[in-house]
């Protein structure tokens, strides 16, 4: 008995709307389409893939829901190319990681990996608008300088790795580096029972830490940038450790709850 091809049935399962969903992406591509871009109306759509409004108008719902498009009604409505949030990406990669046992250390071991190269690519590339950004990040997040809350501090630590990676002319590791970012922000809770006295150690530590990195950045020794962070990030998981820090849930946040890094003036993204 013939056993059928693993490919022929995947796309045998495909819905027809998954499938003008597809040509929608391939006709962006080949049309070099950009974020603010409009696609062809309804009606162009269903005479070029020969098939029904309902078909058409399920298929941009799906490239909606993905986040690829935003669409509105009326008579000038219809699809608009948009570029994917980093939030909405969240919440796809946490869908993904939903049955995975994700934990501090897996984390960590990534930063460690990861954060060193992005600002020591980052180096060449910052601005004197950069500095400035990285430079006020450092007195919002030191609680010796800071007046705000604990949490805000900690989410600041965070804001100040943002404004490095968005230096980093490599997209996909500016968008691993963000992505852990934002789950350290939204998704690391400490114990209520951690003392006030080691937040605070952990916030000057990382304060000085970033200013020393800063310092070195402005010397444009990447080098010196790449240890620091190295040493910055292993500092970070045995503090966020000796904190009893743990990942909040099995990684599912509702999109609103999301609070994205303030972005940088003047940065543009490659």
């Amino acid at each position: 008995m013939t056993k059928p091809k693993t490919s022929s049935l995947a796309i045998k399962q495909l819905k027809r709307s998954d499938l003008v969903a597809q040509e929608v992406k391939r006709l962006i591509t080949e049309k070099n389409l950009s974020p603010g871009d409009r696609l062809p109306r309804e009606i162009e759509l269903q005479e070029q893939f020969q098939v029904s409004k309902g078909t058409i108008r399920e298929a941009l719902k799906s490239l909606e829901v993905q986040g690829l498009i935003t669409i509105s009604t009326g008579p000038a409505g219809g699809g608009t190319i948009a570029e994917v949030p980093l939030d909405r990406t969240l919440q796809f990669m946490q869908n993904y990681l939903f049955f995975q046992e994700v934990t501090i250390d897996d984390i960590y071991t990534v930063r460690q990996m990861l954060e060193p190269e992005l600002a020591a690519g980052a180096v060449p590339h910052l601005t004197e608008a950069d500095f400035e950004a990285l430079e006020h990040s450092i007195s919002c997040c030191d609680p010796t300088q800071s007046h705000e809350d604990l949490l805000t501090q900690r989410r600041e630590d965070v804001n100040f790795h943002d404004i490095l990676a968005a230096a980093n002319p490599n997209p996909f590791l500016r968008f691993s580096c963000e992505l852990i970012n934002e789950m350290i922000r939204q998704l690391i809770v400490f114990g209520n029972r951690t003392p006030q006295t080691e937040h605070r150690r952990f916030g000057e530590a990382n304060a000085q830490f970033h200013r020393d990195i800063v310092q070195a950045a402005r010397a444009r020794d990447a080098e010196r940038v790449r240890v620091l962070m190295h040493q910055h990030m292993q500092d970070a998981a045995s503090s966020v450790k000796r904190m009893k820090g743990r990942i909040q849930g099995r990684l599912i946040l509702d999109a609103d709850t999301l609070r994205r890094p303030r972005p940088v003036a003047g940065r543009k993204r490659a």
